[in-house]
């Protein structure tokens, strides 16, 4: 068994049923810490729509959150989310851009750990690029 989701007229994945609940229990947790509705609408009769706008602002916010976290478990949680999200964004022709502004000034930096530096720049956003891409090749349409 498997459900789609899908963008008008196209299938953007084709996942099975378990990786599509465990997807959608994270959609739901990143709605809750970044305040913003996904677009990624309930799951019905296998099929799941997602309104681009809608989509494509939480996309962007949530790679801005990921660049603007320095802490090193957070980050790994949630990699591998934000490159699933960003296939997604690219199947549908979203740009998910990381802005200058993303990064933050220094005291912006959010749940830095507390042992270490944070991490920032343009190494943090572009791991979770490289996963998308690898994932990409993983995730049926």
């Amino acid at each position: 068994m498997s459900q789609y989701y899908e963008m008008g007229d196209r299938t953007l994945w084709n996942p099975s049923n378990g990786a599509s609940q465990l997807f959608i229990g994270q959609v739901n947790l990143y709605e809750t810490m970044l305040g913003l509705a996904s677009g990624i609408g309930p799951v019905q009769a296998d099929e799941c729509r997602i309104d681009p706008t809608v989509f494509g602002a939480f996309a962007n916010a949530l790679l801005a959150w990921y660049c603007r976290t320095g802490h090193a478990v957070m980050t790994a949680l949630s990699e591998g989310f934000v490159a699933t999200v960003l296939v997604l964004a690219q199947r549908a022709d979203i740009e998910v851009i990381r802005r200058p502004t993303d990064l933050g000034e220094l005291g912006d930096v959010r749940d830095v750990q507390a042992t270490m530096a944070p991490v920032l720049g343009a190494p943090q956003a572009a791991a979770p690029r490289l996963r998308a891409h690898e994932l990409g090749l993983a995730m049926p349409t």
